[in-house]
């Protein structure tokens, strides 16, 4: 039997099929109650407000949740055969589908503001002493009042939505498709293929394929910038419009975290960058020995710390994993934090919840994908055997968990914000990490710690060059108009200068045009919600480490919460206050630790 065959495809039959009954009769049902809520909207007079309310909220739960399943299944069909035409049209189908969906959103906004907007106290009030089980929706509604003071009129917001498919989402499409088809004639690599080079164990392929894949970059810069001007300058016009300050003010309210907290991660970010700057040189001594005082050439950023021995390449970080040997580890991981955690790794096991073969048409990396209807997720992987395939997989089984804590509540009171998302995911990971570090031999647990330094360092310090990045992109394109791709260059490296400096020699001047989050047309600032969900979590496991017993049941109330509270309030029941730097420098701290030891191996 070959290893493709043993590797899983996930199972979609418990879901939906395109030819199915479930599936057509989902879509009418979707219909129908979309049709209802329009009513409902439309409205002359509502009377009865607390119970024209609470019926609404029933109803847009369960659109939500049909919409969501279907969508879900559309994209992770596609997501496995991408060149499937059939596909690709049901997937399309679904997106013009969202765009009434977000009709119905505008339009409640609206009623919702006009009713509580003043005297909204007395009047909530009223509503919760008719409807308690709506008082657990106090935040969201707040949500609903700030977003409401941020919508253009109806019929220009229903425009703005139509616009976008052809406008902004036809941008963000192209830069997918120029790089997804770049290729290096020479080679015949892809660019893809070309950026996974940069984890090979050879330096002069790495070296090689970093000078291709700018070279390829700086052959599309016109096309690229002219995806990167058209949806920034979008963004800008609709964001003046809605009278919304800055694209940072919008973030900010999408993360669900106040202007003090996000300040308060910056900082605490800035201040350690001298600690990552010796990490990035201490690597550059390991693996450029006979050099006096080097530094890390940009494209050594990935680089593996490869093992040369026999004994190092059978221990459990360097060998090659089956997959059955995966689940058995992470179950078993898994279960040692908690019987619950341990069941539901099974559970997604033995249901065929995850594809991990590798094929032609199927996207690259890893996602986790929810459907409410049926409350179960499905994970998408590419498993090769290598340890960080392990991690991968635990950390989509950490969003999957996360859902599967919040899968009976109320759809609008399970969604919660990429600020959050990232927690469960990087906690369920940090439980694997933590586990192999200690079953490893001095030099491979080196090269553990230095691959959870690797990733760490992605998702603070590349990650606070984004954010630099993409500041002074919406400050420089509201003042100058159209940048060229000369100008994002100039602005990437200058990013990268403040982050990076000393650590790295050189810089990737376009990795502005190979970020698909930059591309993004309903999420600006894709980039500091990974530094939260990273540091946030490791705060979650230095109390777990303090708390074992206590832990596990305080956890899943946490993760309960996300979808309800903001970001700060979730902290506060978890004992944390995040709008302060000494929180997030905590989270640092266990990795300058990391750190210290990895310099002083460096130096041996």
């Amino acid at each position: 039997m070959s290893i493709e065959t043993m590797i899983p495809r996930w199972d979609m039959s418990p879901i939906y099929s395109y030819d199915s009954k479930n599936y057509s009769d989902a879509l009418t049902e979707l219909d129908r109650l979309k049709n209802e809520a329009e009513k409902k909207l439309e409205k002359k007079e509502i009377s009865d407000f607390p119970l024209w309310l609470s019926d609404y909220i029933k109803i847009i739960n369960k659109i939500k949740s049909i919409f969501m399943s279907l969508y879900s299944f559309a994209y992770a069909v596609y997501s496995t055969e991408t060149t499937n035409n059939t596909y690709i049209q049901k997937l399309s189908t679904l997106e013009e589908k969202s765009i009434e969906i977000e009709q119905l959103d505008i339009k409640f906004r609206k009623i919702f503001y006009k009713k509580t907007a003043d005297g909204r106290e007395s009047k909530l009030e009223a509503v919760y002493a008719r409807f308690p089980e709506l008082e657990k929706y106090s935040y969201i509604f707040e949500e609903d009042i700030k977003q409401s003071k941020h919508q253009m009129d109806d019929e220009l917001e229903r425009i703005a939505s139509e616009l976008n498919l052809t406008g902004g989402e036809s941008w963000s499409r192209l830069q997918e498709q120029i790089i997804s088809n770049l290729k290096d004639v020479e080679t015949g690599k892809t660019f893809n293929e070309l950026r996974n080079d940069a984890y090979s164990k050879d330096p002069k392929i790495r070296k090689q394929s970093f000078e291709k894949e700018i070279e390829l970059l700086k052959g599309a810069e016109i096309p690229l910038a002219a995806c990167m001007n058209s949806i920034k300058g979008q963004t800008l016009t609709l964001n003046k419009r809605r009278n919304w300050k800055s694209a940072i003010e919008k973030s900010l309210l999408q993360a669900r975290i106040s202007e003090k907290t996000l300040n308060a991660l910056i900082m605490s970010i800035e201040e350690s960058l001298p600690i990552w700057r010796d990490y990035l040189k201490a690597k550059a001594r390991i693996l450029y020995p006979t050099k006096i005082n080097p530094s890390l050439p940009f494209y050594d950023l990935f680089a593996p710390l490869s093992s040369s021995s026999a004994a190092d390449t059978n221990s459990p970080v360097s060998k090659t994993w089956t997959f059955a040997e995966a689940k058995d580890y992470i179950i078993e991981r898994f279960t040692g934090f908690s019987q619950d955690m341990g069941d539901f790794a099974k559970n997604a096991f033995k249901n065929n919840w995850i594809d991990a073969q590798i094929r032609p048409g199927k996207v690259g990396g890893a996602y986790c994908i929810d459907f409410p209807v049926q409350k179960v997720s499905r994970i998408l992987s590419n498993f090769t055997g290598a340890f960080s395939d392990i991690t991968t997989l635990a950390h989509e089984l950490g969003h999957a968990y996360h859902f599967y804590c919040v899968k009976d509540m109320d759809f609008e009171l399970s969604q919660y914000p990429m600020t959050l998302a990232e927690t469960a995911s990087n906690f369920a990971e940090t439980i694997v990490q933590k586990d192999m570090i200690k079953k490893s031999s001095d030099r491979e647990k080196m090269v553990m710690i230095e691959l959870h330094l690797q990733d760490c360092c992605q998702v603070l310090v590349d990650i606070l060059s984004r954010f630099y990045f993409e500041k002074s992109v919406f400050e420089k394109r509201a003042s100058e108009g159209e940048l060229s791709a000369k100008d994002f260059c100039s602005l990437m490296e200058e990013a990268q200068n403040k982050t990076y400096g000393s650590g790295l020699y050189d810089r990737h001047p376009y990795m502005w045009a190979l970020k698909s989050h930059y591309y993004s047309t309903s999420l600006d600032f894709y980039n500091f919600p990974y530094a939260f969900g990273m540091l946030f979590s490791a705060g979650l496991y230095a109390l777990y480490e303090k708390q074992p017993a206590e832990f596990p049941g305080m956890y899943k109330t946490l993760l309960l919460d996300t979808g309800r509270l903001s970001c700060e309030e979730v902290c506060a029941k978890a004992g944390f206050s995040i709008e302060r730097p000494d929180f997030w420098e905590n989270g640092i701290k266990s990795l300058a630790d990391d750190i210290k030891l990895f310099k002083e191996y460096s130096l041996r």
